[in-house]
């Protein structure tokens, strides 16, 4: 991490600043813990008072969490992010799901008409990865495997505004991937479709493909009396 020497007079405003690009950037990823208050002072070359002051304002903003007596860790990776995690905190399943749904469908569509052969290839990587995390039985690492499928499809759209709005919705995605693998047990809802559609250019058959899977997903989850 390399962290530039704040100059100017504004100097919290400056921290926040460089603070919030290292965790945009990913140098610290949702759920780590960032470096201790002396640490930063002396990397950003400011006094510690001007760091806990730019520390308090990304935890009011949802970025940071400080957790006394343990450090501060990453919540979210921006403040939409943070406000969708709250905002989802208190959602259904079902609810997160049909979000979900609308915006993998749109991505499938744009991604067919739009891929390159890199995108392609990410795609058929991540669809390896997660029909092997799936024949695993690993529960966690499916999860993984599940969203960076879906993350590498809405990257293939090259649209920024759709791909930054579904790395915010990640941490609700990954929850609600998590509910319906455990309420589905040992059914799984192939993603090959998708994937063989985005690489013909089929934006018709991709959209269908990612909307019957969604549909089967939050069938076989809201019909559980549980949920």
């Amino acid at each position: 991490m390399t962290l530039r020497t704040a100059r100017r007079s504004s100097l919290v405003d400056q921290v926040i600043e460089q603070l919030r690009s290292e965790i945009t950037a990913g140098a610290w990823p949702v759920g780590a813990k960032i470096p201790p208050e002396p640490a930063l002072a002396a990397s950003l070359g400011v006094g510690r008072n001007t760091v806990r002051e730019a520390v308090r304002a990304l935890t009011h903003a949802g970025l940071l969490d400080s957790r006394q007596g343990d450090g501060t860790y990453v919540r979210a990776t921006s403040e939409m992010s943070g406000a969708v995690r709250r905002r989802l905190q208190a959602a259904e399943l079902a609810e997160i799901l049909e979000v979900r749904r609308g915006l993998e469908v749109e991505a499938a569509r744009l991604a067919a008409a739009r891929r390159t052969d890199a995108d392609i290839a990410a795609i058929t990587a991540a669809l390896a990865r997660r029909d092997a995390a799936w024949a695993s039985g690993d529960h966690a690492v499916f999860v993984e495997a599940d969203l960076a499928f879906h993350t590498a499809v809405v990257e293939a759209t090259h649209n920024r505004v759709l791909t930054d709005l579904y790395r915010d919705f990640s941490a609700a995605l990954r929850a609600s991937i998590g509910a319906a693998g455990t309420l589905m047990e040992h059914t799984d809802v192939p993603h090959g479709p998708i994937a063989a559609a985005i690489e013909a250019g089929d934006a018709q058959a991709a959209a269908q493909a990612t909307h019957s899977c969604l549909d089967e997903i939050i069938r076989s989850t809201t019909a559980r009396p549980d949920v």
